[in-house]
């Protein structure tokens, strides 16, 4: 294997240059220095300005939504999206042990307790096959809902997380969702940009989350985004990010308990300007993609793609190698001499604070948290077509 390590530092290089190699960086080629200063200039630089509905409008637009509402992160965007979907206190949500922390952080929020069900091999999202034997096996419909026999609590939601933007099979879960009357919440954090079919992830359940944090396809420095088909689900969405004060021209009114979630107008600046190079984003990425991707099957390791059906943005590169051992030896080897990789996330089951949920085994889970490692993939300098406006 140490040849291959030395290969990939090559590789690593030769798209890269010479210096340090991150993960995953940020690219400021377009207009965001320009529409920075108009929202100075503009003196609106908080939560109410024109950026934000500018940067709602371009997300729905690109992601086929309806309705979009602006959040000041992902997990804001995931708790809120989980609260108008009518999880309540003391209920239970299905989602995946293999995941970033964020998404069960959300449901925790909420006061409902995470189930983990294993993923898929081939998509590291969600299992419809192993969601479906699940409820199956432990749940039971009534009247008032779907019930866990063995806790008794209410499972009103899924929440499927599209794992370094591979879409998982989300238009299975959303019908077995629809037949067990769970809500689906995709959290589709990592996967602006990735398709099943025609069809943008995150427009399969009643609604979805996006993260715009600094590591991801398209930034804002800090961000999120609930997207929705309802009317109804995204201005509830809108009037509880915004403190749930009640519209009036000087009366502090508040309705309810709110949250001052709402995406600063600075924040949104910064996402109208990468919106515009999107595009060209995800065709850069692709390039890279299909380097690393040839580099690793002439070596006889996997490279995660997406699967027959479906698109990825490439968001995060990952390969699979043998075992642990493997794996730890290549993640040493290359953040040892300036390249810099990692480990999928910690499963969220062997974490202190959700060791005691329910679990189906995570069989799937529990094997590839020991061989998946992701690689730089970044767009390299240079790459881009300028986009700055005069």
């Amino acid at each position: 294997m140490k040849n291959i390590y030395k290969d990939f530092l090559d590789k690593a290089h030769s798209i890269y240059g010479d210096d340090f190699i991150p993960l995953h960086r940020p690219i400021f080629e377009g207009n965001e220095k320009k529409y920075l200063v108009d929202c100075i200039d503009s003196n609106f630089v908080s939560s109410v300005g024109a950026k934000v509905t500018e940067f709602e409008q371009k997300i729905a637009a690109f992601t086929g939504s309806k309705y979009a509402v602006a959040a000041v992160n992902g997990t804001a965007a995931l708790h809120v999206a989980l609260e108008v979907a009518g999880v309540k206190p003391d209920d239970e949500v299905i989602s995946q042990a293999l995941t970033f922390v964020a998404t069960c952080n959300a449901i925790s929020y909420t006061g409902a307790k995470p189930i983990f069900v294993d993923v898929d091999l081939d998509t590291m999202g969600l299992s419809p096959a192993a969601l479906r034997q699940f409820l199956k096996n432990n749940a039971e419909k009534r009247p008032e809902g779907t019930f866990n026999k063995i806790s008794g609590k209410r499972i009103s939601a899924c929440v499927p997380m599209h794992t370094y933007g591979l879409p998982c099979r989300v238009a299975e879960i959303a019908d077995i969702c629809t037949d067990w009357g769970i809500s689906l919440i995709e959290d589709a954090a990592e996967s602006l940009g990735s398709y099943i079919d025609k069809q943008h992830t995150g427009t399969f359940g009643n609604l979805a989350t996006l993260s715009f944090n600094g590591n991801k396809v398209i930034t804002t420095g800090g961000g999120g985004m609930i997207i929705t088909n309802d009317e109804d689900l995204a201005k509830r969405a809108k009037h509880v990010t915004t403190t749930a004060k009640v519209p009036h021209p000087y009366e502090f009114v508040h309705d309810e308990i709110g949250y001052n979630y709402r995406m600063p107008n600075l924040n949104a600046a910064l996402g109208c300007a990468q919106m515009e190079q999107l595009d060209d984003f995800l065709a850069k990425k692709t390039k890279v993609a299909d380097q690393w991707s040839d580099f690793f099957n002439v070596r006889n390791i996997e490279f995660c793609d997406a699967v027959d059906g479906s698109r990825t943005n490439y968001w995060l590169n990952a390969i699979i190698l043998n075992s642990r051992e493997e794996r730890d030896n290549f993640l040493k080897f290359t953040n040892d001499n300036g390249v810099m990789t990692r480990p999928i996330w910690k499963l969220m089951s062997q974490l202190e604070m959700y060791k005691d949920c329910q679990t189906d085994g995570l069989k799937n889970s529990l094997w590839l948290q020991d061989r998946v490692v992701n690689i730089p993939s970044s767009i390299p300098d240079g790459a881009l077509k300028k986009q700055v406006s005069n």
